[in-house]
């Protein structure tokens, strides 16, 4: 039985533990803190967890969502642009794909550390762990997964200067966990208003451990207006002072929350951090080494919310590495893959997304937010955003990808059906998920994920796939002879996600072999089909690629499936 350490049992610590033990690894938890004493003490977090992008659906699939029917549901985004008087200049709501869901992090640690000591297999370690500890563990554990995000451990991992563009605070942060607040319209949503040059706030529903609340979030621009809160002692200070900002700069916020009182005394935080990534592999004194995750190499200003979707989507990329690595030895080379997956997965487009709202809204960006008062399309783009960062690149980011996206939103507003209803009832037909691949004239290597694929004909074997207009890799399919169809595996989904989300390589880290035409093929697939493209037909805002089979392999095996959002497993109907 392969022995596995992992110090810190925050929610991305606490979430791997428990997906260790129930696979049956002996885990050794390490805490500074029993689950009582987490419940008494200060919160951690403003967290608010989606469900599109898998988060919630993480912690459903291993039995860690213990909150349903509890918590209540945050349904959508109103966002609004507010001017220096406090009166909003643009203003909008748009509804989220799945309903967020907000649980304090002093219920929701406590209650996945008790479960963990009800699992049966490993133990938990109360104590503050230092470096010295990590030799130990090291010595004694065959790896050691380091996730707390504060103090000595922290320092182990070298900060890369590449990906981390801050060297100081962005944000003066403060957290108010409150009770009482007036209802409103639009209740069960984030509230989030951007003061451009001041800072930003946001409000969300939670549950506490006292029972429903409301989680205020401010974000305030160093040396401005709501850098406010040095001279803040006692929780009531940090009240009244979250009641003057809004009385300042939010007025209708302010009249909904003059009469609240905080949850508990431990229901305020006031932070500053310096929005870092690090390098992964530490290597020890003892030239023994440890791996990082979470926030101990990705650490996120909580602007846009991605704190609870990076504890999630760490915990299950690293779960899924250590799994598929079986018994082999767990190498620096194997702990340096293990983040880089996680970072082309999710890391780097949830660190572009928070950083990019660090530092001035662009004018095409200002374009884009005051388009979506107008344009539900386009609100709904952004409120996606939050929920899964991928799907704001390239149109956020780039002047002239924004342009495009507008006029492509445009088009749609005009035509019959609601683009997002009509995608959620073409998401009710279950399918495969598939990698197309292919040899671009000049030699490199291009992939994507399609659930298009379907068979055509038997004689002669066609097939067909559809890659969208705007993909940019369909110049190179485009050029390319030849392409490669490979139906995915059940436990291939991080295949999926690495070849869905916008990559200067996709193919890093991942081996092939050539096929026709030096056609890069995958491993693995529970089928595998090579095709020339015989033809190509002009079909709305996709292109349909028809190919003629020239080989194939079919290993079989159980077929990864999506259906409704999410990636499913393929089971026999209990009736047959």
């Amino acid at each position: 039985m392969r022995r596995i350490a992992v110090v810190g049992a925050g929610p991305a610590g606490a979430q791997l533990a428990l997906g260790l033990q129930a696979h049956g690894y002996d885990v050794t938890l390490v805490t500074d803190r029993d689950p009582d004493e987490i419940r008494r003490g200060p919160v951690m977090s403003g967290q608010c967890t989606f469900d599109t992008a898998s988060a919630l659906q993480s912690e459903r699939e291993l039995g860690l969502h213990h909150w349903e029917g509890q918590a209540p549901d945050i349904s959508g985004l109103a966002f609004s642009l507010v001017g220096p008087h406090g009166t909003p200049n643009v203003s909008w709501h748009a509804p989220l794909e799945g309903p967020a869901r907000s649980v304090d992090q002093r219920v929701k640690c406590a209650a996945w550390l008790e479960q963990f000591a009800d699992g049966g297999l490993g133990e938990i370690v109360l104590h503050e762990a230092g470096v010295d500890d990590l030799e130990w563990y090291a010595r004694t554990h065959d790896l050691v997964v380091v996730c707390t995000g504060r103090g000595e451990l922290s320092r182990l991992f070298p900060r890369n200067c590449e990906l981390s563009p801050y060297d100081r605070p962005r944000r003066a942060l403060a957290l108010t966990y409150v009770t009482g607040a007036a209802p409103r319209a639009e209740e069960g949503a984030v509230h989030y208003r951007l003061v451009p040059g001041v800072g930003e706030y946001f409000s969300f529903p939670a549950l506490a451990a006292t029972g429903p609340c409301d989680v205020m979030v401010f974000e305030g621009v160093p040396g401005g207006p709501m850098d406010c809160w040095d001279d803040v002692r006692t929780p009531e200070d940090h009240l009244t002072r979250s009641l003057e900002i809004l009385h300042r700069f939010f007025p209708d916020e302010y009249e909904r929350h003059r009469h609240v009182r905080l949850t508990d005394n431990g229901g305020v935080l006031r932070d500053r951090l310096t929005p870092t990534v690090r390098h992964p592999v530490a290597r020890l004194a003892s030239g023994r080494h440890v791996l990082g995750m979470a926030d101990a190499v990705v650490l996120n200003d909580p602007i846009t919310g991605q704190g609870s979707h990076n504890a999630a989507q760490a915990a299950t990329h690293y779960l899924d590495s250590i799994l598929r690595h079986g018994t082999a030895e767990f190498t620096p080379h194997w702990m340096q893959r293990t983040f880089d997956n996680f970072w082309r997965g999710w890391g780097q487009w949830a660190v572009g997304w928070t950083n990019s709202l660090l530092t001035e809204l662009s004018p095409h960006q200002r374009d884009l937010l005051t388009a979506a008062a107008d344009l539900p399309s386009v609100a709904g783009a952004v409120a996606a955003g939050f929920d899964d960062p991928r799907t704001l690149y390239r149109w956020w980011f780039e002047e002239a990808e924004a342009l495009r996206f507008l006029a492509e939103k445009r088009a749609q507003h005009a035509a019959r059906f609601d683009g997002r209803t009509l995608r959620r009832a073409l998401g009710q037909y279950a399918t495969g998920v598939t990698v197309v691949t292919a040899r671009a004239p000049d030699g490199r290597n291009v992939g994507m994920t399609a659930n298009s694929f379907t068979s055509v004909s038997l004689n002669p074997p066609l097939v067909l796939w559809c890659p969208g207009k705007n993909s940019p890799s369909l110049p190179d399919f485009t050029d390319a002879s030849h392409f490669a169809v490979h139906v995915l595996a059940a436990d291939q989904h991080h295949l999926s996600r690495q070849f869905a989300t916008p990559a200067a390589d996709k193919f890093r880290g991942t081996p092939t072999t050539p096929g026709i035409a030096g056609t890069p093929l995958l491993d693995g697939a529970v089928a595998r089909f090579q095709c020339r493209t015989v033809q190509r037909l002009d079909a709305g805002d996709h292109v349909i690629f028809l190919g003629e089979v020239e080989e194939y392999e079919a290993e079989g095996g159980t077929p990864l499936v999506f259906h409704s959002g999410h990636y499913q497993r393929a089971t026999r109907h209990p009736d047959l």
